[in-house]
């Protein structure tokens, strides 16, 4: 027992140096009872369409394990009373002490989940994640994170509803909102090349079609995409009758996939209700990524819970059958991902 014990506080001291800046010659130990982060104040949730470009701060304190160590935090909502069985990730960032987003992302993300202009009790929590390198094997690294959360705190939430343009024609039901409601709608929409769709603005009964790259009030003809069918990011204007598309089809790459490291990519599919890509696929023993367009100048890796822009590959230990959600952050920068294996 005491040789198990004696190893066990060793990976703890090994974590420690490897997560901490301390100062060459200095002993670093973990604290047998970190201070978990504190959610602190959290700003007025009335939320209006108003005041979309407004920012909103929630504030809070450091997670504290016994030394100076860096890691993530992330900002999280759940129904209340749920316990955080399903998060809503709302943000995260590399301190807690000012965790900042607009009044129109916030809305976006929490109408996913909770009913619109109404208000709604709604639990948020501040989760964070201990920086270790991946590398070492210890506690803390992998599939054993070091997590601590902060106590719930329970706010009266009321969002909007928002403006939104059907897409007429596509073959399946889609749309693209306008979070401010002043006239520009984007979204992520699914087409097929050989269907050209139309707008409808269901609020005022009007239906948009194109003509010499503009749209056209209750006229021109079905808008058309020029490259493979798959995801795109649309963007229109009923002001100043513009509108723009652009392939934007997440793959996933690596030595694990059917395709190896060539092309095409095992492509995603978006869930607008969450703002995730997934894809349950079969893979063996190797690596992956996450990449755009079946090209490499953007691109996915690193942990799990930390995806950056040209970070490491993601092992795969084991073939099976997995399904993998990926999340990107507001930066389109970052990331995070779940990966569970289902048989």
């Amino acid at each position: 027992m005491k040789i198990k014990f004696n190893f066990f506080i060793s990976l703890l001291l090994l974590v420690g140096l490897l997560s901490s800046c301390e100062k060459d010659g200095e002993m670093v130990t973990m604290s047998t009872n970190p201070t978990a982060p504190e959610l602190t104040k959290t700003p007025d949730l009335t939320l209006e369409r108003t005041n979309g470009t407004d920012t909103l701060t929630f504030v809070g304190t450091p997670v504290d394990p016994g030394f100076q160590a860096s890691a993530t935090y992330f900002l999280e909502a759940c129904p209340s009373g749920t316990n955080f069985a399903n998060p809503i990730s709302i943000m995260n960032s590399q301190q807690d002490n000012a965790m900042k987003i607009t009044v129109s992302d916030l809305n976006a993300i929490l109408i996913k989940v909770f009913p619109t202009d109404t208000v709604s009790s709604v639990d948020f929590r501040i989760r964070s994640v201990l920086a270790v390198d991946a590398g070492t094997g210890a506690p803390g690294t992998g599939s054993k994170p070091f997590e601590y959360s902060s106590k719930i705190v329970t706010e009266n939430v009321t969002t909007y509803g928002l403006p939104r343009l059907d897409l007429i024609g596509s073959g399946i039901t889609q749309k693209i909102e306008s979070a401010l409601g002043n006239g520009s709608y984007f979204g992520f929409v699914k087409i097929d090349p050989a269907k050209p769709f139309k707008l409808h603005d269901p609020d005022k009964d009007i239906t948009y079609g194109a003509s010499g790259g503009k749209l056209v009030a209750n006229g021109g003809t079905g808008i058309k995409a020029t490259g493979d069918a798959g995801w795109y990011k649309l963007s229109a204007n009923t002001v100043d009758l513009t509108y723009s598309m652009e392939a934007y089809m997440i793959g996933l790459v690596g030595s694990s996939t059917p395709n190896g490291w060539g092309s095409p990519d095992s492509k995603m599919d978006y869930d607008a209700k969450s703002g995730t890509w997934s894809i349950t696929i079969d893979l063996v023993a190797g690596e992956i990524k996450f990449r755009l367009n079946d090209g490499w100048a953007w691109n996915l890796g690193g942990t799990p819970d930390n995806l950056t822009q040209g970070g490491a590959n993601i092992p795969i230990t084991t073939a099976g059958n997995y399904t993998i959600t990926l999340t990107i952050n507001k930066d389109g920068q970052t990331g995070s991902c779940t990966i569970v294996k289902n048989n």
